[in-house]
């Protein structure tokens, strides 16, 4: 198996209301006409939105309706200011700002906010990584 990642799906309650918060709060653009799964194209990969139930239904898993998987996302940016006007872009959204942003002691800045079905997402920049023209990260510095 190659190291990396295609495809990200999140289970939401309500699509539509997942939607909007992508698609006018944060400004991305749907990838498909499709109304049953929302695509975001990102850089090299896809984001998926689909209702829990349908993933659940899919996967062949029961939805307990634990609101914490134990994982995050995370978007990191290329400066230590950018972390903190994402995460008022997104409270402005609708999204709730589960930790704002800080010092890490691992030497970046950082902060998490939810979307509206609770996946946690991380804010972060770590001057010890890379951000390329195109969006691509890359562990250490350019």
């Amino acid at each position: 198996m190659e190291q990396r990642l295609s495809l990200i799906t999140l289970g939401v309650s309500d699509l539509a209301r997942a939607r909007h918060f992508y698609e006018d709060g944060l400004d991305w653009t749907k990838g498909n006409p499709e109304d049953e799964v929302a695509f975001y194209q990102l850089n090299g990969m896809v984001l998926a939105l689909w209702t829990r139930t349908d993933l659940a239904d899919d996967a062949r898993v029961a939805d307990t309706g634990a609101t914490f998987s134990g994982m995050s996302i995370a978007f990191n940016t290329r400066s230590h200011g950018e972390v903190d006007e994402i995460l008022a872009q997104i409270e402005a959204a609708g999204g709730t700002i589960l930790k704002p942003g800080e010092e890490q002691p691992w030497g970046g800045y950082s902060g998490y906010f939810a979307d509206p079905d609770g996946h946690p997402w991380e804010v972060a920049w770590n001057p010890d990584w890379s951000i390329d023209e195109a969006g691509h990260t890359s562990l250490g510095s350019a």
